[in-house]
This record gives structure tokens, sequence and C-alpha cells, in this order.
């Protein structure tokens, strides 16, 4: 394991039809991805997002009147780059970070983000939004954006996940070797940020309830952190609150039980092959109460220190890189911060798919 410093010296359209329930789709021909176009996007141009029907799931979350989609979202001309980014939100989020997005496009990905299913812009009506009670079931949508990406010409792809989508990426890397070629790390959730008791007797009734009443509603996120990203509340950021509330939606056990079976296989190790980089904040704030310095320069979600302990389970090449003043999501961190952050992700991106390109010409 290293640590990372990046302070020191140192086109055609994806095709616009939506997947047909339960399918894969075979890669797209360039002359396909020159003649399609997707609709435009909530960001407004030259954002466009793409639905993504998916198969008809068993977990029990399903509703008739809502089916499950994704949603992939990238700029209108992405496609023909071979290296390309895919990124994941976190827990009542979706994406909006295109300053973050701008700044792997401007160093020649192609950058895409998936909502998954019941989150985001994929909530798609479903009365109980991120209510999925097994994480592997965004397996679907992640290969299905994975299929059409390398369709659309990238070669390297790097997985970029915050938060609960840093754990999800964690599980995909882990589970299916050779689908990337890079792990980027947002702050993520690999544990969970509370005492003894919650860790260990909570944990095990949250199993019991998960099983037996997945949709039980067993907890939320706090307010305080979200007022302070919206503009609307004093913040600097503009993004729709019906989709990533400041009050969130409910953590239901079933959900809930899947994070924390998940937290424990990393806990236990994965073997995750290709490199990682895991980013986070300097510091964690005080998450119940933090004051106006804290929520503009450390993580008041997580607990970073747990983050770094779990770092080396994650594989055998993992960098760590400490962000000086970064919020939870470092791409919504105060401009220093938050450039220090895209700044380092790239490059650090950069320098390990050129290491793999190297190896491959020498043999």
């Amino acid at each position: 394991m290293s640590v990372l410093d990046p302070a020191r010296p140192g086109p055609a359209a994806l095709p616009a039809t939506d997947v047909l329930p339960g399918s894969r789709p075979a890669p797209p021909s360039r002359a396909d991805l020159s003649t399609l176009a997707a609709p435009e996007d909530l960001l407004g141009p030259p954002w466009v997002a793409r639905t993504i029907l998916l198969a008809e799931r068993t977990d029990g979350g399903e509703d008739p009147a809502a089916p499950d989609v994704a949603t992939l979202v990238h700029q209108e001309h992405a496609g023909g780059r071979e290296r390309a980014v895919l990124y994941l939100s976190g827990f009542v989020d979706y994406f909006f970070q295109t300053d973050h997005a701008q700044a792997w496009i401007d160093a020649g990905y192609d950058f895409y983000a998936l909502d998954l299913r019941r989150a985001g812009r994929s909530i798609n009506n479903h009365p109980r939004p991120n209510d999925v009670r097994d994480l592997r079931v965004h397996d679907e949508e992640i290969g299905l954006a994975l299929d059409l990406i390398r369709g659309a010409g990238a070669r390297q792809v790097v997985l970029l996940g915050h938060s609960t989508g840093g754990l999800q990426a964690v599980l995909w890397a882990a589970d299916h070797p050779g689908s990337i070629d890079a792990l980027v790390l947002n702050s993520p959730w690999l544990d969970l940020n509370r005492g003894w008791f919650e860790r260990t007797v909570l944990t095990a009734a949250v199993n019991l309830l998960g099983r037996w009443l997945p949709s039980l509603k067993v907890g939320t996120i706090g307010e305080v952190y979200g007022r302070h990203l919206h503009s609307a509340t004093g913040g600097e950021w503009e993004y729709d609150l019906a989709l990533k509330p400041h009050a969130g939606f409910p953590a239901r056990a079933g959900f809930s039980r899947s994070v924390r079976r998940a937290h424990a296989e990393v806990a236990r190790g994965l073997d995750v092959e290709v490199p990682v980089l895991l980013c986070c904040s300097t510091r964690s704030g005080d998450r119940r109460n933090p004051g106006p310095a804290e929520l503009s320069s450390t993580d008041v979600v997580l607990d970073v220190r747990q983050m770094i302990e779990r770092a080396p389970m994650i594989g055998p090449d993992v960098t760590i890189m400490e962000v000086p003043g970064g919020v939870h999501d470092l791409a919504l961190s105060p401009g220093t911060a938050r450039e220090y952050h895209s700044r380092g992700a790239v490059e650090w991106a950069g320098a390990r798919l050129s290491e793999q390109d190297e190896a491959a010409a020498a043999g």
C-alpha cells in the first residue's frame, strides 16, 4: 500500500435505444454510434441521459407500477476515446458533479455516470427509493453500462465510486476480474461509522430484520451535511432536492443488512487485482453536531480512519490519497481541496493505465 501526494512535481454518441429487459446488448458498431443520440439530461447540454430497462428481479423490492431502470449519463459526443470512467454515486445521491467529470474529460477520458436502480434519476416513481435488498442486484446495470462503454471504443475503463458507490465498486471489482482496469474510490463506505454497540449488537439485529422484514425503516441520514452543500441554504451546489433530499430516504433493513454483509466481506479481505486509489479527507468531523468549520473541511459522514484501516484489505495494490480540507464527497469540497482531489485522481489513473500499456507492449 502506498500514499499519494498529487502536490508533488511531477467522437460519436452512444445509442439512444433502451436495453430490453433481461438482455445483454452486443457492442454497438461505430456506424450505430455515429447516427444515434440520447435525450437531453436534467443537467442540460451537453449532458444526455439514456434509460436502461432492467430484467425483473426477485429480491422482493419490485413494484409493478415502477419497473426497474438504470440511467447512463454522459456528454452527447461521448464515445471513441480509448480511456473512459464509469461513476457510481452514493446513497441518496445522483450524478451532478460535473466539475469533477470535466477534469477527466479534459484529460482525455470519456466520462459516464450510472444512476443505479431505485436511486437518483432511476427512482422511476418507485415508492421506496434505494430499497435494494442485495447490493449485487446492481451487477446487472453495471455490467450493461460497461458493455456499452467498451462497445463505444473504450480500451481501458476506470471504475469510480463515492461512499456506498465506492463499496459497490469494490464488490464489482472483486467479483468481476478483467472487467475494469483501475478502481478509484471517493470516501468509500467500508465500515459502519458508529460505536461498538451499533457495530455488533445492532448489526446482528439488522441481519435478522433484513431477512424477515426487509422494508422496515431502520434509519435516516442527517440533514446538516446536505444543507451545507445546497445553494438554497448557503452552500455552493445546485442539485435536485427531489432526488437528493436533505433528510434523505429511509434506510431499510434489507438494504442495511446487505451493506453490513458487504462490510464483513471487506474486513475478511478481498483480492481486487487492478490498482486501487482510495481518496479521503485528512480527518473526520463530528457526525452528530458538526460546526461550520467541520462541515467545510472534514468528512462529517464517515470515519476516514476506518477507510485507511480497511484499504489494505481491498487488494494488493492500493494507494491512499488524503485530501486536506476535503468533505465527504471530495468532488464537492471547497475549491482548493476539490482541485487537489481531481488532479490527484486523474494523474494517478493516467500513470497506472500507462504502466499497463507499457507492460503489455513489453510483452
